[in-house]
């Protein structure tokens, strides 16, 4: 699985900054790429096996996924994975102590499962890399400034 990291130092203490990315209901209003979250579970808590829709912009197209929590370490990292168009996809993240209060990292990857997909990946996928790069850096910023502005 390729994967790509990015990570942002943020204002707050890692407990607020847990508590704002694992709101899943607020986070059409935190990252401007997130229109639209539909939990598929009880809706109560945050854990292994929280399901939702979310509907996001990607590359200029919206685009709705299936997301599941598979692991979790409360208070410091989620790993959320999704199927979707021949991929496997997965993101890690994570949050820890920073002097100036936290820094938050999220780790992407994708995995070809179907055979057209595979053959594509390897040509295409680098296309892709810069442009999945600015969109989580771009979804960490948004953190940040309602992180900072409303905690």
């Amino acid at each position: 699985m390729s994967e790509l990291s990015v990570s942002r130092e943020v204002s707050v203490s890692p407990e607020a900054l847990w508590e704002l990315v694992t709101d899943l209901d607020r986070s059409p209003n935190v990252i401007s790429a997130v229109t639209a979250v539909e939990r598929l579970d009880d809706g109560i808590g945050f854990g292994v096996g929280t399901r939702w829709r979310e509907t996001r912009l990607i590359f200029g197209n919206e685009a709705t996924e299936v997301l599941e929590v598979t692991e979790i370490d409360p208070g410091r990292s989620y790993t959320v994975e999704a199927e979707s168009l021949g991929a496997q996809y997965r993101s890690v993240i994570s949050v820890d102590p920073a002097p100036g209060g936290s820094m938050i990292t999220i780790t992407f990857g994708a995995e070809s499962t179907g055979t057209v997909s595979k053959v594509l990946a390897g040509t295409i996928g680098k296309l892709f890399e810069g442009g999945t790069r600015k969109a989580l850096v771009k979804d960490l910023d948004d953190i940040a400034v309602v992180a900072e502005t409303e905690i």
